[in-house]
């Protein structure tokens, strides 16, 4: 084997290598879950070259350049003020939906109005679209009820639906075809994502179950049973170890993904849990609640680290930033706010939207905010 380059990934933190194995280009990360801006760089470098053979000590220096640059960005933007940038009033009905692409260059919204690159609608089909021209290339139909949520794979090859008619399908992003619809939900299927690997995706519904499936044959893997009414969120962490799901019996649940055995409730909500995330290394869990409150969890000790106190309205959408020492939440108050999610201290409260805010959006560095609203608006602050 023999190493071409070495690529640096932010967040979370990692490295690329690129390297030639029987004259195939191939590629492997060197996940650096761990590092922090305290972290023996020299150390974490030797650790390193004894556990990766492509890491010679010809590239030592190299390394070590490529792990200080990640150490400088996990500091960055750590007292940043957001202010308002842009107020875009394109829409003529709420938006429900915002997500800006990986370089914060554009980004897209959804709205009850039209569908405006994949997209899925109450017309019970799924459409994908070219950034660039903003041509539709592929309309994927077969669910019989509207679809409410989707998610591309990893590797950007397959895109998945879930429907209100109780299924989820899998779509070629190449040939439009549908790959596979995987069944046995009894109620809607509100939540879906895949794993980092693509390997595994899991699904979310009013049946309140949730469901584990091989992306690759579209078995059933398993059924994690144990709420009891509806899943308003489920995913996995970035090494694929655990699932957290997110219900409206006010509780969130974190699973073993190897066999899907249930580690420990999550409890201290008085009311629905509308919202749900891990941080980009997996270590803080975040919930966000009908009650106004959100709470952070350590997901090695599962302790609630520190409760968010402030909003005066349900907590819709949360979310944390690309370094994982801020969190984002939009409220039916009609504001974002910033928070600490060490210490739960409010440090921005992004106001002027007219209505509730249903969606909000960190961009990949973490120093652009997008909002979305009831009030037909999407907002930028950087």
């Amino acid at each position: 084997m023999k190493l071409k380059s070495l690529l640096l990934r932010y967040y979370p933190p990692g490295i690329m290598l690129e390297y030639e194995k029987s004259g195939k280009l191939k590629t492997k990360s060197i996940d650096l879950l761990d590092l922090s801006p305290s972290t023996d760089v020299n150390a974490l470098v030797e650790e390193i070259q004894k556990a990766e053979p492509l890491i010679t000590a010809s590239r030592s220096d190299q390394v070590k350049l490529l792990v200080q640059r990640l150490q400088d960005k996990l500091t960055q933007h750590s007292s940043h003020q957001f202010y308002l940038f842009k107020i875009l009033r394109a829409h003529i009905l709420p938006l429900t939906n915002v997500a800006l692409n990986k370089s914060g260059s554009c980004f897209i919204t959804g709205s009850y109005d039209r569908d405006k690159i994949a997209t899925g609608s109450f017309d019970k089909t799924c459409k994908l679209w070219s950034v660039e021209t903003g041509k539709c290339y592929h309309t994927f139909r077969g669910h019989t009820a509207e679809i409410v949520c989707l998610s591309f794979n990893p590797q950007s090859t397959v895109v998945a639906t879930g429907s209100m008619d109780t299924t989820a399908k899998l779509w070629d992003i190449q040939s439009g075809e549908e790959v596979f619809t995987l069944t046995g939900h009894s109620a809607e299927i509100i939540s879906l994502s895949f794993n980092t690997s693509g390997s595994r995706i899991i699904t979310g519904s009013f049946d309140h179950t949730v469901t584990v499936w091989d992306a690759e044959t579209g078995r059933k893997v398993y059924i994690l049973i144990g709420h009891c009414a509806e899943i308003s969120s489920a995913l996995f962490n970035w090494d694929c170890s655990l699932i957290l799901t997110g219900s409206m019996d006010k509780t969130c649940m974190l699973w073993d993904a190897t066999n899907g055995k249930c580690v420990i409730t999550l409890t201290g909500h008085d009311d629905e849990i509308l919202d749900s995330c891990f941080d980009y290394t997996g270590k803080l869990i975040a919930t966000a609640s009908a009650d106004g409150t959100a709470r952070v969890f350590s997901a090695a000790t599962r302790k609630c680290i520190t409760k968010l106190e402030g909003h005066e309205g349900e907590i819709s959408k949360i979310s944390f930033n690309p370094q994982g020492n801020r969190l984002l939440t939009g409220s039916s108050d009609k504001t974002a706010r910033i928070w600490d999610a060490q210490t739960g201290q409010c440090l921005q409260v992004l106001e002027g939207h007219a209505d509730e805010i249903f969606s909000c959006a960190f961009n990949y560095n973490g120093n652009i905010i997008i909002t979305g609203s009831k009030d037909n608006t999407c907002r930028i602050w950087r």
